[in-house]
């Protein structure tokens, strides 16, 4: 059994889960940005790993422009986000990111993490505005995403764990 992880991590999470998968499969890192499809197609088993920024799953472009050439292997997406598992919003992320020929791909969600500090300051600015808005409303009405950044607020909080790529790795031997 061959393969590769490709991942785009802005801070650390969705690497940190390509690391932990790539210990358990013994299958190759790389990430997005630093990889050609002429390597990637050497593989039998790809997994596309990326955080969600404005729903959409970060790195996933590169399937996307590549998918023809890679139809007939096992591909596998997961995705990191601060926000606690909730299946609606998974749904979601799945019709908004996982389109036409993606369609068909399992798609994955491992909680990430979250510190302000080590975000750039565009980041920092929106993630402060939208704490600022979401602070409007009323706190029995927050969704769940909605009710996990306020209670981060200023602190680096990281919500990583092993238990979330079990599923990914079932879904790998397949």
């Amino acid at each position: 059994m061959n393969g590769i992880i490709l991942y785009q991590s802005k801070y650390g999470a969705t690497k940190k889960y390509a690391d932990w998968i790539s210990e358990e499969t013994g299958f190759k890192c790389v990430e997005t940005k630093s990889t050609n499809i002429k390597e990637v197609e050497k593989y039998n088993n790809i997994i596309l790993g990326g955080g969600i920024y404005a729903m959409g799953i970060a790195g996933l472009s590169f399937l996307k422009k590549n998918i023809e050439k890679l139809s007939e292997k096992n591909i596998i997406v997961y995705f990191c986000c601060a926000s606690p598992y909730d299946e609606e919003a998974i749904k979601q992320i799945r019709t908004h990111n996982m389109t036409d020929k993606l369609s068909g791909i399992p798609v994955f969600y491992c909680r990430g993490a979250w510190d302000m500090d080590s975000m750039s300051f565009k980041d920092r600015t929106l993630c402060k505005m939208l704490r600022k808005a979401v602070a409007k409303k009323n706190p029995a009405d927050y969704e769940i995403w909605e009710k996990a950044i306020m209670e981060a607020g200023e602190n680096k909080c990281d919500w990583t764990d092993k238990k979330y790529v079990e599923p990914i790795l079932k879904c790998i031997k397949q």
